[in-house]
């Protein structure tokens, strides 16, 4: 006769106190914190470093003639290389035979080159008419893991394969975006800090110049702010190793500016806090530099995140397909209404006093975008997010992919993934993943614009 042994109790049941206690380490003091932070800094430094080159630098890897082709310019390949052939002055590319690799800055100029040469109704340069500024796309939540950075990141990068001259503003003091497009930030005058202390300075010497005609003493100005009214972004915006995108950085010491600007508003209640980041896009030329500038959020409604949401054009809204994210994001909504709301009550409330013309924001466009999605899993509540967002939300959902995760994995994006480590079909599927979510946004850049560049001007 068999016996089966009794099933073992769970096991959190007939824990020994005494032998729990034994485990413990003394009492933790704030030094102890202290040492976890420079382990925790070493191997942040040692991590991020996956994927550079031995000098310790990031460099974007090369395009083939097959991705050329079927990704960044209209041509067959066939007549790609003809046109190679008859042009010598142009980019040849590296590699023997028909197997031809090109950098980034090649692909740019033949870009150029079948743009003059090639034919009119196919589109060589991406869409930006004339006259009309850069757009802002902010992307945030103030739910974290919902992949804000990763979106922008990929979004960015999608940009600039299109040809597009692109400006990420990492406003996150965890620095992650930062990290992936291989930038160095060593305090936070590298940083969009400087930038919005330079919007309060300007703001307090026009004050200076009203103080003065009433025979008031001047504010004064700190050391900060003395450093900052001679700044300029270009001091603060590094190159990456992408052609066509730069960066303003972010570190630990960017999360200051949320305890600081509501120092400055106190010493002058008449500086609009929240349009200190879009007053220096706009003040320092990046809007007519540049042709998208996306702004990655920290995950809370803060100082830094309500200037990014004041400067964007459209906000995109990332979320994971689970109960959570959707009931957090709708208290986000929630929060920006009650936000911007009061903001504009404050402030209209005066200048319907002065007889000036009231504050109102409004953006070209809202999207929440369903990211990380497992459609075996996830498709019912998918679609129930979708039926109550509506036209909030966008027709595709970013589904996760191994490919996405070992780039990940190398803080990298799909996009610097050489094809030939994955089977091509698997690189096409996760690629696609990211091209169809740029295609969206691309869609609602473009509408804006020619909206823009359209719209009878108001007398």
């Amino acid at each position: 006769m068999n016996t089966t042994g009794k099933a073992p109790p769970p096991p959190y049941f007939n824990i020994d106190p005494e032998a729990a206690a034994e485990k413990l380490s003394d009492p933790i003091t704030t030094t102890r914190f202290a040492k976890a932070a420079a382990f925790a800094a070493k191997g942040r430094d040692d991590l991020s470093k996956r994927g550079y080159m031995p000098d310790g630098k990031k460099r974007l890897r090369k395009f083939s003639t097959w991705e050329i082709c079927k990704y960044l310019i209209p041509v067959a390949p066939a007549h790609f290389r003809r046109v190679l052939k008859t042009n010598p002055d142009l980019p040849q590319g590296e590699g023997e035979g028909g197997s031809k690799w090109f950098t980034l800055d090649d692909v740019l100029r033949l870009r150029d080159h079948f743009a003059e040469e090639g034919i009119s109704t196919r589109e060589y340069r991406p869409y930006r008419p004339e006259g009309v500024p850069a757009k802002t796309i902010a992307i945030a939540n103030f739910k974290g893991g919902v992949g804000k950075t990763s979106t922008c990141a990929h979004l960015a990068m999608s940009a600039a394969l299109d040809g597009y001259k692109v400006l990420v503003v990492d406003l996150d003091s965890q620095g992650s975006m930062t990290s992936i497009l291989g930038g160095t930030v060593e305090d936070e005058w590298q940083t969009a800090f400087p930038l919005l202390a330079k919007h309060f300075a300007q703001h307090m010497e026009e004050e200076n110049k009203v103080r003065e005609a009433a025979g008031q003493p001047p504010l004064p100005f700190d050391e900060t702010l003395t450093e900052a009214r001679g700044f300029a972004a270009k001091q603060v915006i590094q190159k990456t190793h992408w052609p066509n995108i730069d960066l303003i950085g972010a570190q630990l010491n960017l999360y200051w500016a949320e305890f600081q600007v509501p120092v400055w508003r106190m010493q002058s209640r008449g500086w609009p806090l929240w349009d200190a980041l879009n007053g220096f896009l706009e003040n320092e030329g990046l809007l007519d530099e540049y042709d998208l500038i996306f702004l990655d959020t920290p995950p809370a409604l803060g100082y830094l995140t309500i200037n990014a949401l004041s400067a964007a054009d459209i906000l995109l809204v990332p979320l994971g397909a689970s109960f959570l994210e959707f009931d957090s994001t709708g208290r986000f909504f929630d929060m920006l209404y009650s936000t911007f709301a009061s903001i504009e009550e404050g402030e209209n409330t005066m200048r319907r006093r002065e007889g000036l013309e009231e504050v109102r924001f409004e953006w070209d466009a809202v999207r929440a975008l369903i990211t990380r999605f497992d459609a075996g899993q996830q498709t019912d509540l998918a679609n129930v997010i979708q039926a109550y967002f509506g036209d909030f939300m966008t027709t595709y959902r970013q589904e996760y992919t191994a490919m996405v995760g070992q780039a990940g994995e190398q803080v990298s994006g799909i996009y610097e993934t050489d094809y030939r480590e994955f089977n091509r079909d698997t690189y096409v599927r996760g690629r696609e993943t990211f091209d169809r979510t740029w295609a969206e946004v691309k869609e609602l850049i473009l509408g804006t614009w020619w909206r823009d560049a359209n719209m009878p001007e108001e007398e």
